[in-house]
């Protein structure tokens, strides 16, 4: 199979206007990941699914990731005038990265027998720009499995043809695979509580 710098090149050729990204790994034998724009992510998708060198016509895994916010170091360098001299001297400097939350399908093509090409799609942030395009119209079995990342992320999925949660019941308001989750003290829902859970439902028993 070609390797994903030239899959990124055909893809962009393709699909005009695509901003394609290659994502590495430094995981051991885990493969390098494309990185797609959600504006572009329906068209390259099938662009991957229909090119006759690829054919991935299997969306064999859907998953979701969360990445919190988070604070990088970095050493940059600075002018300073020094006795009249301009110098440049080392500051490390600090600044946040934003989070949010990305969805992760990994292709293979049952026809010509290769694969994976892992496709990335990310959103804006983790609260109020948590929206991608389903790749449903273009992968039929990732219905379910963008059900499941919806319930347990909360990453809304437009054009889902029935977007609801899957494994948690309607009612439910939180989503519990995200990484700052945290889990209620009440346990209402459990019918006969023991362990762990017996000792956090006792203070809610009435006294």
């Amino acid at each position: 199979m070609e390797t994903l710098e030239q899959i990124k090149t055909r893809a962009e050729a393709a699909v005009p206007g695509a901003k394609l990204a290659v994502v590495a790994n430094g995981s051991a034998g885990n493969p390098d990941s494309l990185r797609v724009d959600s504006a572009s992510a329906v068209a390259v998708a099938r662009f991957l699914r229909d090119d006759s060198r690829l054919r991935l016509d299997y969306a064999s895994n859907v998953t979701g990731v969360d990445w919190l916010e988070k604070r990088v170091s970095e050493v940059v360098l600075v002018k300073k005038v020094v006795d009249e001299v301009e110098q440049e001297f080392e500051q490390t400097v600090e600044r946040v990265e934003p989070g949010y939350m990305e969805v992760v399908y990994h292709l293979y093509s049952m026809e010509l027998q290769q694969g994976p090409v892992v496709l990335r799609l990310r959103t804006g942030n983790r609260t109020d720009d948590v929206r991608v395009p389903s790749l449903t119209p273009v992968y039929r079995g990732a219905e379910l499995q963008e059900r499941e990342v919806y319930d347990l992320y909360g990453i809304v999925f437009e054009g889902h043809p029935d977007l609801r949660r899957l494994l948690m019941w309607p009612e439910f308001l939180d989503h519990p695979m995200r990484r700052d989750y945290v889990e209620p003290d009440d346990y209402e829902y459990e019918p006969t509580p023991h362990g762990e859970v017996l000792t956090k439902a006792k203070g809610h028993f009435p006294r």
